[in-house]
């Protein structure tokens, strides 16, 4: 039988040390403290009381961190949002820039108008059921991989005591299949390019400085003749003003192709040492073409980078100097992962050689 409301008996908290107290039906501690004439209270969630003390101790830590000024307390997510982004423009890429703005523009739905004090667990996991279903996997873990990063910064800056999206988990990404052309298909698309009009010359220039050297679209871009040591056989990726992916230069030996193509860049038409070897920014347009006339897949840049991947593969250079080459800096695991299955095919075509 349930009994009336005011027959209901409230729970009882003994004091046991300094804002700590007991609750006598559970058996479980709280943390009580005050700080500018405000009561704060926490579930330490826990029964022992040695485990109990050390998380008060955490808990004061972060109470001593959280600022209850009236002005403060009335920050919006978007206001502290743009506060959080502003701190992140000076080592962020301006593509990565617009990425955070792009999440940023997402989140406002849900969050924007909200103060930031007052965003809790349960309206994070709303976020993320609702949001979810209707975005792919990587989109949804930028957004999610945002909304902790401002709300880490909120706690950094003492305007919340935690994380409330600590508890929104990343969505497992979809596996997608490497598009990868092959040396025929290659040869083709550049063969296609060379034999239409003048202006998709570059285009055909580029694809091959891509497919030759392993470089990002980005990295390509601002690629010259001054970046190559004819000397000592090697070329610096930098990527320019805004540096490359992983913000390191490296250093990558002029394989005899890639030594070949800027023979005949320079033969064909001279380049000046410190202007773009390539005078476009994308080939694109170019691409499309050339695989549309010859009812290949959809070839994009990065396809490129593969097929620069996998031709290291075949010819057994192993995975950690291949990454080196194309600026991973995991040693080879992301190559090993991307790419593992081309080197067992490779592997078990080399084998059907072998003869007694």
């Amino acid at each position: 039988m349930i009994q009336p409301k005011s027959a209901v008996s409230q729970p009882v908290y003994t004091r046991v040390a300094e804002c700590l107290y007991r609750n006598d039906s559970s058996g479980n501690y709280y943390a009580l403290l005050k700080k500018c004439g405000k009561q704060i209270r926490r579930s330490l969630k826990t029964a022992d009381r040695k485990l109990a003390e050390r998380r008060l101790g955490d808990f004061k830590e972060k109470v001593v961190r959280l600022d209850l000024k009236q002005g403060k307390s009335r920050l919006t997510f978007d206001e502290v949002a743009k506060r959080w982004l502003d701190t992140k423009r000076v080592t962020l890429k301006p593509s990565a820039v617009r990425r955070r703005e792009a999440c940023l523009i997402q989140l406002r739905t849900a969050f924007g108008s909200l103060r930031v004090r007052s965003i809790s667990r349960i309206a994070c996991e709303s976020w993320a059921q609702a949001r979810g279903p209707d975005t792919s996997p990587s989109t949804f873990n930028k957004e999610r991989d945002t909304l902790r990063m401002v709300l880490a910064y909120a706690q950094r800056e003492g305007l919340i005591l935690d994380n409330p999206a600590i508890v929104v988990e990343r969505r497992k990404l979809n596996k997608t299949t490497v598009l990868i052309p092959s040396r025929e298909q290659f040869a083709v698309l550049v063969a296609t390019l060379r034999g239409l009009d003048i202006r998709y010359q570059p285009a055909a220039d580029f694809i091959e400085l891509l497919a030759y050297t392993g470089m990002r679209k980005a990295e390509a871009n601002t690629f010259r003749l001054a970046d190559v040591d004819f000397e000592r056989g090697a070329f610096v990726v930098t990527g320019g003003e805004a540096g490359t992916k992983n913000h390191e230069v490296r250093v990558v030996p002029v394989f005899p192709v890639l030594s070949d193509f800027l023979a005949r860049l320079q033969k064909e038409s001279p380049r000046l040492p410190d202007q773009p070897l390539v005078p476009i920014r994308d080939a694109k347009n170019a691409l499309d073409t050339a695989c549309k006339l010859n009812g290949f897949p959809h070839f994009t840049h990065h396809c490129l980078r593969h097929f620069f991947v996998s031709n290291c593969i075949e010819k057994g250079v192993d995975f950690k100097t291949i990454a080196a080459w194309i600026g991973h800096k995991d040693g080879g695991l992301l190559v090993a992962k991307t790419y593992g299955h081309l080197r067992d095919t490779h592997s078990f075509e080399m084998a059907k050689r072998i003869t007694l």
